[in-house]
Parts: C-alpha cells; sequence; structure tokens
C-alpha cells in the first residue's frame, strides 16, 4: 500500500505544511516546539484543529492542554501511513491574540528501536515536525492558521526521552524561542485520521508497599504489573534531582531488578524549579514496571507517588469468575496483560528494548482479545500497517510497524515466519468472526492471498521446509518457547516443517473460506484445491501407519486434531499417543506459542475432559497456574520465568508481561463457560452455548459485552446435577449444544432429548441436566522427567 492510495481513501485535502524545528539537534537531544501566536476576531464555537507530527507531539492553545490522548499521533508504519487527531478547540480560543506551541519529540520515529548490539535510531526518519491547521465553518474552506516556515522554535524543559530510555525533565529549564522552522518534504497522502481509540490514562495505582534499601533508595510497589507511568508531586530547592527506576519483579534476595530490561534504561529524571509544590508525569515514554525505585539528590522531599497505567484499551467487556482464585487471577493478569500492550500497537511486552507488534503474539490472543475488550478498531488500524509492511513476495513481517524494512542492515529476513505471518488471515477472520465484519475481509483479502501463495513458494509444494537459519527466506519460529523438559531426558517438539506445513493447510482453509464469503468462489476453489494437497501431504508425510505423527509431541497432536488433519482411520490410535504425550510430561502442558491456544481445545474435541482439567488446573512449572501462584499480575513470556525458588531466569529474553499465553481465556469463555459466536452467522448474531462443566471449577460465572448486547452464561455443580442459566441479548438469538454424556435435560422447565440444537430466544434461560463428572488423575509422588535436573 503507497502514501497516494491511503491519502485518497483519507478524502482530507490538507492545505499546511509539515515544519521541522530549527532548535532540534537530533535524536536524543532535547525536544522542541514549534509556536505560532495569531489573532481571531471572533470564537465561533466550532474551531477544529487537525495535527499531526513526525515524532511524538503535544499540543497547547493559550497555555492550555488540546485533548487527553497520550503518544499522539500514534504508531503506524510512519513511511506509507501517518495519524492525524481532530480536536474541537473552541473553549481552548480567544477573541484576539492567541498563541498556539506544539511540543515535539523522538517517539517511535527516532529514538532507539530494536535491542542488543544493534539497535536502530531514526528509524522512519532524523526529524522531527508538525503538521497543523485551525478551521472553523464559518470561514469556509480556508483555514484559520497553517503551520508554515513563519513558525517559531525552541527547546523544551524534556531534555532527553525515547520509548525504552524514559525521560529526563528539567523544571527549570525556561522554554524560549531560539530559531525559526523550515518546510520539510512531506507528502500529505500518507495523513489518515485517526483510526483506533486513543491512548488514555486508566485509574491510578496506590502504593500498596514501600521500603529503603541499604544504599538509601526509596522503593515503592503498586501491587500490579502494566504499562504506564509514574506520576508524583515533590517539594524542594531548585536544582534537587528526583530519579525513577522502574522493575518488574523483586529477585530472589527480595530486592529491586530490572536487568531482564536489557538495554532500555527505563528511567526519569526530575530537576525542580524550587517553586512550590513540583507535578510531574512524563510527557513522550512509558514503561512496564509494578516497582519503581526512587533515589533523591539534593534538598526534595517527595509527596505522593502513583502508578498511572495507560492504554488504547480502556474498559473491560468480559469476565471469568470461579472456585478457583489461582484461575480467577490469571483470568485478571490477562486483562492487565492485554491493557499494557495494546499501546497503539499490539506488542509483546512494555518494558524491555522491544515493545514491538510481534505478529505470531497477536494472532494466536486476537480470539481473546475481542472479547476482553471493544478491538475492532484497533485491529483494524493495525492490519493496514501490517499490509504496509508485507513484502513484494508476500511475507509477512515478524512485527508491525517494522522498524526492520527501513532499515534491514542488522536484521535481515526479518520476515515470512508461518504463525506469525498469519496474523495476516486471524486478525480480520477474529474480527468477522466477533462483530460480522466483511469490509475488513474484502479489504485484506488479497493481502492474504500473497502470504498463502508465498509459504507455498517456500519450498514450492505443499510439505513446507522453513530453513533453519535466522534470515532465510521463510525461517519460522515453530512453536516458539515449546518446552523441551529436562536435558537429561528431553521431551519431543514440533519440527518446523510439521508446523509449517499445519500453518499451511490452516490458512489456505480459511482464506478460501472467506474468499466464499466475499463472493470470490473461483479464489476460494483455488485455496481449497491448495488445502486439499496439504491435508493429504501431511498424512503422508507426517502420520504414521499406526497413527504416531511424526514429531510425537502435545502440539503436533493439538493442532492435527483441532484442524481435521487426521483420517478417520487413524484417529483412535493418534488419540492415543496424544494423551501419551501428556503423560509423558507429568500431565503438564508441553506447548509453546502456537501450540497452547490449541491444546484445551483439542483435548475437549477427542472427549478428554477430564486431561484438559488436569493439564489447566495442575500447578506446577509448566503451566498456567504456576506463574499466578509465584505472585505474577500479569501473563509471563515463559513457563518457568522465575523459578520455584524465586531464582530469576535468564534474563536475557524474560518478560513478566507477555499477553500470548493468556490466550486460554478464550478457552475459558468458550469452552468452559459455554458461548462463542456462530461462524455461519457471525457477529454473535447467533449464539452458540456449549459449556464445559469441570467440576472442581464450580459455580462459574461470566459475560461478555458484545456489539449485540451483553451475553451471560454461568454454571453450578452438585453431585452430578448441573444447573446452567444464559441470557441472550435482544439483538441475538441462541442455541443449546449439550454433549452426548448429559441426560434428563430440562430447558425453561421443558425436558428435551439433547439430539441437535436447541433454539434459544432473547432473554433468560435455565437450562438443568445430569452429566457424568469428569475423573481427575491422581498424580503420583515422584516423576523422572519433571524432576532430573
Amino acid at each position: 500500500m503507497n502514501a497516494s492510495a491511503v491519502g485518497a481513501a483519507n478524502g482530507h485535502t490538507w492545505v499546511a505544511n509539515m515544519v521541522r524545528p530549527l532548535s532540534d539537534k537530533g535524536v536524543g537531544t532535547p525536544a522542541s516546539f514549534v509556536a505560532k501566536s495569531f489573532t481571531l476576531d471572533r470564537v465561533g464555537g466550532d474551531e477544529t484543529l487537525r495535527i499531526s507530527a513526525l515524532g511524538l507531539y503535544r499540543c497547547f492553545i493559550n497555555g492550555k492542554r488540546v485533548g487527553k490522548d497520550e503518544l499522539t499521533p500514534g504508531w503506524t508504519s510512519y513511511d506509507v501511513r501517518l495519524s492525524y487527531q481532530t480536536y474541537a478547540v473552541a473553549d481552548l480560543l480567544v477573541s484576539g491574540e492567541n498563541r498556539i506551541e506544539i511540543w515535539l519529540a523522538d517517539g517511535w520515529l527516532r529514538s532507539q528501536m530494536m535491542w542488543g548490539k544493534a539497535p536502530i535510531f531514526n528509524t522512519w526518519g532524523s526529524e522531527i515536525a508538525a503538521i497543523a491547521e485551525l478551521s472553523s465553518a464559518a470561514t469556509g474552506t480556508a483555514p484559520l492558521l497553517v503551520t508554515d516556515a513563519s513558525w517559531e522554535s525552541g527547546e523544551l524543559p524534556v531534555r532527553k526521552s525515547g520509548i525504552y530510555f524514559g525521560e529526563i525533565f528539567d523544571a527549570g529549564f525556561a522554554p524560549k524561542v531560539t530559531a525559526g522552522t523550515a518546510i520539510i518534504d512531506f507528502d500529505p497522502a500518507r495523513l489518515v485520521a485517526h483510526e483506533t481509540t486513543p491512548v488514555r490514562e486508566l485509574a491510578p495505582l496506590q502504593v500498596v508497599k514501600s521500603w529503603t534499601d541499604a544504599e538509601g533508595r526509596t522503593v515503592y510497589d503498586f501491587g500490579q504489573n502494566s504499562g504506564g507511568y509514574v506520576a508524583f508531586n515533590v517539594t524542594g530547592e531548585a536544582g534537587a534531582k528526583v530519579a525513577v527506576e522502574h522493575a518488574e519483579v523483586l529477585n530472589q534476595d527480595g530486592a529491586f531488578y530490572n536487568v531482564n530490561f536489557r538495554t532500555a534504561e527505563a528511567r526519569l529524571e526530575y530537576t525542580l524549579s524550587g517553586k512550590g509544590t513540583e507535578h510531574y508525569r512524563p510527557h513522550f515514554t512509558f514503561q512496564g514496571f509494578r516497582y519503581a525505585r526512587v533515589t533523591i539528590t539534593g534538598k526534595a522531599t517527595l509527596g505522593s507517588i502513583v502508578s498511572v497505567p495507560i492504554s488504547s484499551v480502556t474498559e473491560v467487556k468480559a469476565s471469568f469468575t470461579s472456585a478457583s482464585q489461582l484461575v480467577d487471577r490469571l483470568f485478571l493478569n490477562t486483562v492487565w496483560s492485554q491493557r499494557a500492550n495494546f499501546i497503539e500497537v499490539p506488542t509483546d511486552c512494555p518494558q524491555r528494548d522491544e515493545r514491538l507488534g510481534w505478529t505470531g503474539d497477536a494472532q494466536v490472543f486476537a480470539g481473546t482479545a475481542l472479547y476482553l475488550a471493544d478491538a475492532q478498531s484497533f485491529f483494524q488500524k493495525w492490519i493496514r500497517d501490517v499490509m504496509a509492511d508485507q513484502r513484494a513476495d508476500g511475507a509477512v513481517p515478524h512485527v508491525s510497524p517494522d522498524p526492520t524494512r527501513m532499515q534491514s542492515k542488522d536484521y535481515p529476513g526479518f520476515f515470512g515466519s508461518t504463525g506469525w505471518g498469519d496474523a495476516i488471515w486471524m486478525i480480520p477472520w477474529q474480527v468477522y468472526l466477533h462483530y460480522g465484519n466483511t469490509a475488513i475481509l474484502r479489504e485484506v483479502l488479497p493481502a492474504m492471498v500473497k502470504w498463502v501463495d508465498f509459504v507455498w513458494s517456500i519450498s514450492e509444494g505443499p510439505i513446507v521446509s522453513p530453513p533453519r537459519e535466522w534470515g532465510g527466506r521463510g525461517f519460522s519460529f515453530g512453536d516458539w518457547l515449546q518446552p523441551s523438559g529436562p536435558s537429561a531426558k528431553p521431551l519431543p517438539t514440533i519440527g518446523d516443517d510439521a508446523s509449517a506445513t499445519i500453518y499451511l493447510f490452516i490458512a489456505s482453509t480459511h482464506v478460501a473460506r472467506i474468499a466464499r464469503i466475499v463472493g470470490q468462489a473461483d479464489l476460494a476453489e483455488r485455496l481449497e484445491g491448495i488445502a486439499a494437497q496439504v491435508k493429504a501431504a501431511f498424512a503422508d508425510e507426517f502420520i504414521t501407519a499406526s497413527g504416531r505423527l511424526a514429531y510425537d509431541d502435545q502440539t503436533s497432536y493439538a493442532l492435527a486434531f483441532l484442524h481435521d488433519l487426521i483420517p478417520a482411520d487413524k484417529q483412535e490410535a493418534a488419540k492415543r499417543y496424544f494423551k501419551a504425550t501428556i503423560k509423558r510430561s507429568d500431565g503438564r502442558i508441553g506447548t509453546g506459542f502456537i501450540g497452547t491456544p490449541a491444546l484445551l481445545p483439542a483435548l475437549v474435541k477427542i472427549g478428554e475432559v477430564g486431561l484438559a482439567a488436569d493439564v489447566f488446573l495442575q500447578e506446577e512449572v509448566p503451566g498456567w497456574l504456576y506463574q499466578v501462584k509465584m505472585g505474577a499480575t500479569t501473563i509471563w513470556e515463559r513457563w518457568d520465568a522465575i523459578q520455584a525458588d524465586g531464582s530469576i531466569y535468564n534474563p536475557q529474553m524474560n518478560s513478566y508481561n507477555h499477553y500470548a499465553y493468556g490466550a486460554v481465556c478464550q478457552w475459558l469463555l468458550e469452552g468452559v463457560a459455554g458461548f462463542r459466536p456462530d461462524e455461519t452467522d457471525p457477529g454473535f448474531a447467533t449464539i452458540i452455548f456449549e459449556p464445559t462443566v469441570i467440576a472442581d471449577l464450580s459455580p462459574v460465572k461470566a459475560h461478555h459485552d458484545s456489539p449485540r448486547g451483553t451475553i451471560r452464561a454461568e454454571w453450578t455443580v452438585s453431585g452430578d446435577a448441573v444447573t446452567y442459566s444464559v441470557e441472550v441479548p435482544a439483538a441475538s438469538s441462541g442455541v443449546l449444544r449439550l454433549s452426548a454424556d448429559c441426560r434428563n435435560i430440562s430447558v425453561d422447565g421443558s425436558a428435551w432429548d439433547g439430539h441437535g440444537d436447541k433454539a434459544l430466544t432473547p432473554g433468560k434461560h435455565s437450562i438443568t441436566f445430569n452429566f457424568t463428572p469428569v475423573l481427575r488423575a491422581q498424580k503420583s509422588e515422584h516423576s523422572i522427567n519433571a524432576r532430573t535436573p
């Protein structure tokens, strides 16, 4: 997608120029402002400001802030798409003399992107700049004010800022005009109206505990890991400094620990002006943290400090509660991880020198994300960035917006992994299921097809054999971070060829379905042909005559069963092998990023509800509840991020705020609580109610604020008797499906034989039935596989 196409679709014709402050000295130097004094004869009441920037901006009119949005103009693939915001500003204007001032900082545009020994600076440009138009309907098409070369510039009290770095602010620095501005070469066709909800502050988190360390620094615990920043007030002498460092966890000895931030300094430094009580929160950065360590130099006293979370998704749209406090906290941890990582784009983490829009994380989590928040516009905006970053041959980048597309020297071939590139179709598909939105399917379909054709081309055939080396064409992450068990007796893991081939089948099947939905039958037939070839080839290559899958691991079986890749005559044997993989791992999870969302649904699909419950509810590592038991308040990147003795896993890749494994919450809502959209009547026009009853979790209660209204479901178990209560929104219809072992079924007081589907009208319904409680495994005290070092 090029800038001209973007601009044509956007519609607004810009008169203003993009102007840069001549006071700016480049990346890592003080932030600058551009400003203009202007006169208005009158204020009509309908004045609006359209504004954007290269870098981050914050705007003031007559000393008052414009809007409440954070980190504007947002983060996009800036060379193709740059968002602008529109604000009603009549209440900030006066008749007569006015002044507008736009603060500019490095932001994602030019502060450090990427990690370690190969950071990228000036990724999308080396010049910060602003473009703005003040308009009123009363003046017709002519703006009241535009950015041009007559604007002034100067440095700001923000002496340095960066996404990973943090911010240095000198309250004693008095901004003044020191230079002019210059018009830069900029195609306004790149500008698009902001497409999603803005980043906003959430309710602040108070300190729950504080202490002073041996070096006299005060550590504050806010009780919750989040993405955002601290806000504090302070009094003291001019020149005194307050330095703030951030951390997600404490180490084994209870000390402040942020080695896992790698090269991200993630710090704030505030120099006092000495004028009464001073208030500070950063302007152009954010951090991922639960703890803040404050060092005061000079004479100053900190009055209060809070943690201020920020997010693009500010309202929670789903809930889940049960008899297990650990499960309930797991659900809440997922909510917090989504909030912290849905800041303009779906990032992997909010704390270290990464914070990138990883496509693989987003595609496995999308189904969960759309339950927990109204994320339709968020994903629509982001998938357009993914399309902008898609390579000419169809390869989809590992991350988007993609810094390596602009500067590939140290990151060649940072694109093309199956499971990651599949975000190009999975995100629109999930949006379609939740909102019935066919427009996004039509818009993205050509990019989806290019992706399927690219994956086929990796090996020019239905069996995909990705190269092992990073940067090789079609390199695959496989089932990233799949547990392999103890080194003395490792467990099997899926091969890249099997995972890539499975994903080619999943992609071609779904994109074919999408093509049919939007009326492209010929395309659908071609893709269905690809899917059929892949399915047959997979059976020949990866399924033995006895029904065992080649790599004999949990991910292989979970994905193969869930997506119907196992021939009917091999299924019973494959089920036995699948169950054996669980037993081999001591009843624990043995899947990584792409296998984890499939594991429990696959076990339920083959009739192993008890085994699914065993894997989900066990509290040792690897497992979902282990991290909760260890005090996690967000989802971890690794199952073993903190050892049982409190020691920290290798900090080189260890985030404590990574939503991917929280994808299990989709199963809690769709499987356990038992409601989901009907693929044939999406957008929750028809809701399928099909609970998976696990007595240990009783009572279960869940809700989702869908586009058509609130859906509710809850059940309780007493012996073998179940009461299942559901609520269908007024604008929807419902369908009840129960498993074959349910008996003595009553729906709203009337008997039902349980065969087929039972229609449910809008409103509340009460269903009762008897079932056979699932048998839970009795674990042995010792397991060599789990305990051998």
